[in-house]
């Protein structure tokens, strides 16, 4: 059997999409498989927790720290347009209409489904993040979804075959119940591990574990 690890993993934050190209990596050197939970942004999870319209240090924090980290990467970085997460950026209140999100995350799972999630995972996120602007018109985001060897008109269709959206809330469970409530967070053997930062320690206990391939040793 194959060892397990999840991500939670959110469309709408950077560090999620700055990870996305070491968990491609984690497939290719351990004998894990990587499971996409998509969860949504903190930002309608649990607002009160991050956001503060008279505190504005840690969202200027994230941005500011977020793309530092992209160049130390080497990987482009741009905030998305349209954002995924429809708020105002000064009071920070946030629609009651969120379709970008939705649509993204519910994607996600399906994608996730056919077996396709971190690929799907690191395709649309680069197409959000990389500095394509009006991602959601014309053909961008089908296109993308290509890159990850799916279609899109097949996943929008598969949606409508059960509740995307009771997926999305199972996930957000599942992240509770592993003791954490950030993004991206991966579990492993049931420790969670938050942060882009964080995925040598990741490594470094699935070495422990003895789950490296040997052709990347």
């Amino acid at each position: 059997m194959t060892d397990n690890i999840d991500i939670f993993w959110s469309f709408r934050s950077p560090y999620s999409y700055l990870v996305t190209p070491d968990l491609i990596r984690l497939r290719e050197d351990y004998r894990v498989s990587v499971t996409l939970r998509p969860v949504l942004p903190i930002a309608l999870r649990a607002k009160a927790t991050v956001f503060d319209a008279k505190d504005k240090k840690r969202p200027q924090y994230i941005v500011m720290d977020s793309y530092r980290r992209a160049k130390f990467l080497g990987l482009p970085m741009a905030w998305p347009k349209p954002d995924p997460v429809i708020q105002d950026r000064e009071t920070f209140e946030v629609s009651a209409e969120q379709p970008y999100i939705w649509r993204l995350s519910k994607l996600g799972i399906e994608a996730e489904r056919r077996g396709k999630g971190i690929d799907f995972a690191y395709h649309v996120a680069l197409l959000l993040w990389g500095g394509t602007s009006d991602w959601n018109e014309g053909d961008h985001l089908a296109r993308a979804v290509a890159k990850a060897g799916l279609d899109l008109a097949e996943l929008e269709a598969a949606l409508e075959q059960y509740d995307g959206e009771a997926e999305i809330a199972k996930n957000h469970e599942l992240l509770e119940q592993a003791g954490h409530w950030g993004v991206p967070t991966m579990v492993f053997d049931g420790e969670p591990f938050f942060g882009q930062d964080r995925i040598d320690t990741l490594r470094w206990r699935l070495d422990e574990a003895g789950l490296r391939r040997k052709s990347a040793e």
